[in-house]
């Protein structure tokens, strides 16, 4: 007879999760690192009596905001490349909600994280209790429904001995790399204490294997015949080539055949900028380079790639009339976009593949070209580190849209005459290149996948695939705990830190030192651009008083109540100034820099297909709707 051991529910979940491992290519290593907590009634005494009780090796960290730390989370499994999660435990009701925006994130970006909300009572005897929501129609429907959208794997125990079944099919989704993304458990609070006699061989140590899926016969014959069969070929680096690990191979096959890299948010940094045919992002906040090659393009092999609007420019960024593409993805789903030829396998070994049977004698038909349109990219990148604002006259890189006199008045009421582009430009200049730098939503990503030059591998960390605002704070607190030996500097506009800087302050209280670059132009500037480019007036996206007044907030002053370093900069001499003396410091700083709206990058030779009104009194607006039904006849609709 099986050996048994008694244990409430929430001490049954913790030493399980001391008990995971995942081994890569031979090395293996725990896979739970930790467990991010805010306790509320339906864990505190439950979950949180088990971790107090015997938290083992487990790193465990008090969190401030729920959405907040479960970014937190997410962003430390991304910098580790989906080798190592921390596990998130709630409370019921508002606190289980909150985990809704960080679930949607990792199921975006197919991030392995693992969420424990509390739920209500099993027995249903107490109800409805606190922070209990009711349904006339079905009494099992609780707050934790809401998670079954945007959780990879979901599951409710309402028993103990479910847990068994219940974590077991949770860890096959964490460590599966063609499924990876959020498992939700939620536990009834009355069940978390409530004891049960387990099989002692539910705790033995259990390793999860993360093999690389080969690619058949029939798929690399058909991959090596159409690259052939192409002359000028270019290589979508995603997400997936860099959890993969191909850096080398991509470097090797580029160089060999004289192929041009581009790149997804979530691959940029797979290979260094520096590398001389890696041109950078593609789509919407790609660079010129990019565009110009991805649309000359015959063939797009997409590694690891979901294909996004942005990174497709909203399926505009290509000429269907001559593309075809090839997928190498270990999803099937994700291989089978745009119509593809598919290889569903892991992207490191089919690429090993293909530097065995491509062969010698291929080489594309690009000559010089890849080098040429690199070199007008970097001087554009060079030009634009120049710009500077002019109250008499608008640069023409500032947004025609904008008038100047508000222009004039933003500068005055910040106190700034700083751009956002040159400011990316010297921070990429005088930041360590071993740092990593993290950023979500707003204008920011465009800027960062244009002009952010990583010349170290795996240091540009942009959550662009849910581009959810508060990531970029929680993030980074994260990144710092994947990779506690070196800095990291959060890109974050003023709307993204007032909707949420919570993990800020747990940084603090942790000692992990995380910097926070903060750009400020009163308002939502991204989406203002998006409204005022559809013919749409400035409306509700600007940080305006009653009595239309801009804002102008201390931000330093607000970090500074929290013990943090701060710096407040208006030049760039003084930016660089304030970079140097924070790379000094042991605690988290944050250097608060005014910038004037309309002064970030704009797209190169790309579109983004919004949904622009069919019927306005606006000839600006219908003019945005001409031109989007105009691109529409241009791409593919599948």
């Amino acid at each position: 007879m099986a050996k048994k051991i008694r244990l409430t529910t929430g001490q049954a979940v913790v030493k399980f999760l001391k008990q995971q491992y995942i081994s890569v290519d031979g090395e293996e290593s725990p896979f739970v690192e930790g467990v991010l907590d805010i306790f509320g009634h339906g864990n505190v005494v439950g979950i949180g009596q088990a971790l107090e009780e015997s938290p083992g090796d487990l790193n465990i960290i008090q969190g401030k905001n729920e959405q907040g730390m479960a970014h937190a989370a997410i962003a430390f499994a991304k910098q580790r490349l989906r080798r190592q999660i921390y596990a998130v435990t709630t409370s019921v009701g508002p606190g289980s909600a909150n985990l809704t925006a960080a679930a949607g994130t990792a199921l975006a970006n197919n991030i392995p994280v693992l969420l424990l909300p509390s739920d209500t009572f099993a027995t249903r005897q107490p109800d409805p209790v606190l922070q209990q929501v009711e349904h006339e129609s079905n009494l099992t429907t609780t707050t934790n429904d809401a998670l079954k959208a945007v959780s990879r794997y979901w599951d409710r125990a309402t028993r103990p001995e479910q847990l068994m079944s219940s974590l077991i099919r949770a860890f096959e989704v964490l460590t599966n790399p063609a499924q990876a993304g959020p498992a939700t458990v939620c536990i009834s609070q009355d069940v978390q204490g409530e004891a049960f006699d387990f099989d002692e061989s539910f705790f033995e140590k259990r390793v999860h294997y993360i093999d690389r899926p080969e690619p058949v016969a029939r798929e690399i014959d058909l991959m090596i015949e159409t690259i052939k069969n192409s002359e000028k070929p270019i290589i979508l680096v995603g997400g997936g080539a860099k959890y993969s690990g191909t850096r080398d191979e991509l470097i090797e096959i580029s160089d060999k055949y004289n192929i041009p890299l581009v790149e997804t948010q979530a691959g940029k940094s797979t290979v260094e900028a520096t590398f001389k045919h890696n041109l950078g992002g593609m789509g919407i906040t790609g660079t010129l380079a990019a565009n110009k090659v991805a649309y000359a393009a015959d063939l797009v092999i997409g590694i690891g790639t979901r294909y996004t609007d942005f990174a497709t420019s909203s399926k505009t960024a290509f000429d269907f009339d001559k593309t075809k593409f090839l997928n190498i993805n270990v999803n099937r789903m994700q291989a089978y976009k745009l119509d593809a030829v598919q290889v569903v396998a892991d992207a490191k070994v089919t690429l090993q593949h293909l530097l065995k049977r491509l062969g010698d004698d291929y080489q594309t038909g690009y000559g010089e070209s890849i080098n040429e349109v690199k070199t007008e990219w970097l001087n554009e990148r060079s030009r634009l580190s120049q710009i500077q604002f002019n109250r008499e006259h608008f640069d023409p890189e500032i947004k025609e849209q904008f008038d100047q006199n508000i222009l004039n008045e933003y500068a005055d009421a910040l106190g700034t005459e700083l751009t956002q582009s040159s400011v990316v430009l010297k921070l990429n200049e005088v930041v360590s290149p071993d740092s990593n730098v993290i950023t979500s939503a707003g204008s920011l990503p465009g800027d960062l996948q244009r002009l952010w030059n990583a010349s170290v591998p795996n240091t540009y960390h942009v959550e662009y695939g849910y581009s959810c605002m508060g990531y970029e704070i929680s993030g980074a607190l994260g990144v710092r705990l994947a990779e506690p030996e070196h800095e990291v500097y959060s890109f974050v506009g003023d709307g993204s830190f007032l909707m949420l800087h919570s993990e800020f302050i747990t940084s603090l209280q942790y000692n992990k030192k995380i910097n926070l670059l903060l750009f400020d132009n009163s308002g939502y500037g991204c989406i203002n651009n998006l409204q005022m480019e559809n013919g749409v007036n400035s409306y509700h996206t600007e940080f305006r008083t009653a009595d239309n007044e801009i804002l102008n907030i201390d931000y330093a002053k607000v970090a500074e109540g929290y013990g943090a370093k701060v710096y407040k900069v208006y030049s760039l001499e003084e930016l660089e100034a304030a970079i140097k003396d924070v790379e000094q410091q042991d605690i988290s700083t944050l250097i608060e820099i005014k910038v004037l709206p309309k002064t970030m990058t704009d797209g190169y030779e790309s579109w983004w297909h919004v949904g622009v009104p069919e019927v306005s009194n606006s000839e600006k607006t219908q003019a945005a709707f001409d031109l989007k039904a105009g691109k529409l006849a241009q791409g593919k609709q599948y």
